[in-house]
Order: structure tokens, then C-alpha cells, then sequence
């Protein structure tokens, strides 16, 4: 028998895919900023391609499709769809300014492996 308290926590609850560094929110958030609108936020998906068979996109975008996934990280939103967030959970977006990388970088633990310039993994 299923009592209310067991029932409430097994609720399913939007699953956590990115995490957005500070770092990284602050840049994101300096180029919407850029762009001159309050509408956008960050897409994050997984799309064929790329040398080892699936690669990273990340754009600004104001939609919003059924599935996507929306998380908020200091004002900055982030949204996931939901065929690519099974390959982003857990995954950490920095952004990196040093002489040896610059950009947007993407750590994702499920990534079994990945091509020698970064843009793609399967």
C-alpha cells in the first residue's frame, strides 16, 4: 500500500542535464547583454556529426519546444531539448580565457570518447 508521503517523494522532477559555471553564466550573460535583448537564452544540444559521431551546439534562442528542459543559473537560462539531455546530464559548461583555450568548454562524463579538437564525442 502507497501512503501520500511515499507518493510525494518519488514524484519525478525535471531531471538536472548542464551545470553552468559561474564563469560561464557571467559570459553568457555579457553577450545577450551584447545582442541588446532580454528574450534569450542559452540552447545547449547534442546533434549528429563531427568526426566522432555526435556534436556539441550552443546558440542563443527564445523558443521554447516541448521537452525543453530550462534551468536557471544566476539569471542566466539554459535550455536543454529533451532528446539531448540524456547525453548532457552531468555535463559542466566553462568558459576558459587563457592563452592556451578560449571559448565555451564542455566537460560531460558521458562521453565514452571524444576527437582531438573538442567538437565532437560519442
Amino acid at each position: 500500500m502507497t501512503t501520500p508521503a511515499q507518493t510525494d517523494s518519488t514524484e519525478a522532477k525535471a531531471p538536472t542535464t548542464v551545470v553552468l559555471t559561474d564563469v560561464a553564466a557571467e559570459k553568457v550573460k555579457a553577450l545577450i547583454e551584447q545582442e541588446g535583448r532580454d528574450d534569450l537564452r542559452l540552447r545547449v544540444a547534442v546533434q549528429p556529426g563531427g568526426c566522432s559521431g555526435l556534436r556539441y551546439q550552443l546558440f542563443f534562442d527564445e523558443r521554447s519546444l516541448d521537452g525543453d528542459v530550462v534551468t536557471d543559473f544566476g539569471g542566466v537560462g539554459v535550455v536543454v531539448d529533451r532528446m539531448s539531455a540524456p547525453y548532457l546530464t552531468g555535463a559542466t559548461i566553462d568558459f576558459a580565457d587563457r592563452i592556451d583555450a578560449q571559448g565555451f568548454t564542455i566537460d560531460n562524463p558521458n562521453a565514452g570518447s571524444s576527437c582531438a579538437c573538442g567538437d565532437s564525442f560519442s
